[in-house]
């Protein structure tokens, strides 16, 4: 099954032929791929040299194998037992049917044909090999892999931080002690759903999701990870499994499986290893078609992130370190849903967190669990609430106090009333800049001396994909185009080019974007902004006020980070509205 020096022969003529390639050159990219390891027809179509459809026509031909569009092959026809066993292994080979004792399998470069020798030894069967174009195979081996249908392939190698060996096998969840209802639960406690979810929930944390979401639909299922923020189709599992795996999530969260009619709340714990562990909050609704369950995914490492890498400039960073050193008054963290408030606020915390100090925190729910903290969950049907909590907290003896959100007059009077008797408080908003933060205070009902004296530091922020370091592309940015976007005058002429993402991205990153940074506007309450919330001045006068002391905005914050390459243009119009500075 070896390829031949006259098949590779015959390959290069026939490149020289349609010229593709000629001989020198050929010649010169054989060396190269030897050089570095690499097989030819996968080097040549990493250097860009030639499409992978021109040489799977020119492969075809020299190596006298069939040639399949694997874009209009259903892998969901790839029988599971198929894919056992670890003939899989190698990344550039994908098993596609039976037939008989012949064994069918997609190969993208005749150089692989030997390991197929190793595939027909393990298999017992006579291996036919079918010649596919290089980038469609790499795709469906991704997907696949995002599906975890290829066993031991791919997903522990995505993972970093001593997780290479993670698989199935070592997820382990933790709970406090086995309900009735998991304990009457024998029938989802099936192996083949156990194993589906496991992989789903490591596929999720290797491609660094923040959500997965399971949604049955009248003739379809679906599963969907949030990723960078952005949400995508991971995989379609079949329509009648629906029931079973909410069943199998909500055992594993320790919720009544029998009630299908109300959302509930809950937890999963998984240890990822003995050193590492994820918590997950479980959410149910019943939908038109049964239960769709999302399940956000909690790092508690992320609670323990500094200051420093959330992505403040350096006078943001010094004015949110100035706030923290207060004795008292109000931090404030604006935005809307997914835009990272709670990360800024647990860093914020987690610098405070000394033994000198009393911290207490309520929120809904609590996301990451902090030694040290005192933390409370809101529960309103017990009457727990923001403010009665609140109430609690100041006869606790406190020096720092986190409210996990205003939403109503109450609370935001208790916060204020604390913020100006000794306390510092830190707290969130969902409204779209600090501006606006101050006035949606006055609408709640805060008199505007209280927020005069309350109120220290306003942190509006949203979250941008970062481009990848590795593939992010240059390109010219005409001046023209730069002030249309906004840019300040200094960054238009010192930005010849700006960054975009590569669509094919690279093993490193997600089409071109690897992570997300934070974009901040901090806005610090001056004697000046003091005296516009004493006037009853609107969100405007005090935006105008706090540019024109030197604070800046959220548009301006983005252009900053497209101008020094950390995010793309295309993102900073995303997140912010383009022409407003």
């Amino acid at each position: 099954m070896q390829a031949n020096q006259a098949s590779w022969d015959s390959l290069a003529k026939r490149l020289a032929e349609q010229g593709q390639l000629d001989a020198a050159a050929l010649s010169e990219a054989a060396a190269e791929a030897r050089a570095k390891g690499q097989p030819l027809i996968t080097h040549l179509v990493d250097r860009s040299r030639l499409s992978a459809g021109a040489i799977a026509t020119a492969a075809m031909q020299a190596f006298q194998l069939p040639l399949l569009d694997l874009d209009a092959f259903d892998l969901d026809d790839i029988h599971e037992s198929l894919l056992e066993g670890g003939a899989w292994r190698n990344p550039n080979i994908l098993p596609l049917m039976r037939r008989a004792d012949r064994l069918f399998v997609a190969v993208a470069d005749p150089d692989e044909l030997s390991a197929l020798e190793v595939v027909e030894a393990q298999s017992g069967l006579q291996v036919e090999p079918v010649l596919v174009e290089l980038d469609k195979l790499k795709r469906a081996l991704e997907e696949m892999r995002r599906f975890g249908r290829l066993v031991g392939t791919g997903l522990g190698a995505a993972l970093e931080g001593g997780l290479e060996n993670l698989d199935e096998a070592t997820l382990a969840v933790e709970t406090e002690q086995e309900s009735e209802e998991s304990l009457s639960a024998a029938a989802v406690e099936e192996a083949p759903i156990v194993r589906f979810v496991n992989r789903v929930l490591l596929d999720a944390v290797a491609v660094r999701a923040s959500d997965v979401h399971f949604e049955p639909f009248e003739t379809s299922y679906r599963i969907r990870f949030r990723t960078d923020g952005i949400l995508s189709e991971a995989i379609k599992p079949p329509k009648h499994l629906g029931r079973r795996l909410a069943a199998r999530l909500k055992v594993m969260a320790q919720l009544n499986i029998a009630e299908r009619r109300l959302p509930q709340d809950g937890r999963i714990k998984i240890r990822l290893s003995p050193s590492q562990a994820l918590d997950l909050r479980v959410n149910t609704l019943p939908t038109l078609w049964g239960e769709k369950i999302v399940l956000r995914i909690l790092d508690p490492s992320t609670a323990r992130l500094g200051i420093d890498i959330l992505g403040f400039d350096a006078d943001q960073k010094g004015l949110f370190e100035e706030a923290l050193q207060r004795p008292d008054g109000m931090i404030l963290v604006t935005g809307p849903t997914g835009s990272g408030k709670t990360v800024t606020l647990y860093a914020g915390i987690n610098a405070l967190n000394t033994p000198e100090r009393n911290i207490s925190t309520v929120e809904d729910p609590v996301e990451i669990n902090l030694e040290g903290i005192n933390q409370v969950n809101v529960n309103p049907k017990v009457g727990l609430d923001f403010a009665s909590a609140l109430r609690a907290f100041l006869r606790q003896d406190p020096d720092v106090l986190m409210v996990g959100e205003i939403r109503d007059l109450e609370t935001a009077e208790i916060a204020v009333k604390a913020a100006q008797t000794g306390h510092l408080v830190l707290s969130t908003l969902h409204t779209n800049s600090a501006a606006e933060t101050l006035t949606r205070l006055r609408n709640i009902g805060i008199p505007a001396f209280n927020l005069a004296t309350s109120v220290a530091l306003i942190i509006a922020q949203r979250l941008a994909r970062r481009l990848c370091p590795e593939c992010k592309e240059p390109f010219k940015a005409s001046t023209a185009l730069l002030r249309r976007e906004g840019f300040p005058e200094s960054l238009v002429e010192a930005t010849p080019h700006l960054f975009q993402p590569n669509a094919q991205g690279c093993p490193a990153c997600r089409q071109g974007y690897s992570g997300r940074v934070g974009v901040y506007e901090v806005v610090k309450n001056t004697a000046e902004i003091t005296q516009i919330v004493l006037d009853d001045g609107d969100s405007l006068a005090l935006a105008a006020q706090a540019r024109r002391q030197g604070f800046v905005s959220l548009r301006t914050a983005s252009l900053a980070k497209v101008a020094d390459g950390t995010i793309s243009l295309v993102e900073a119009n995303r997140i912010t509205s383009a022409g407003k500075s």
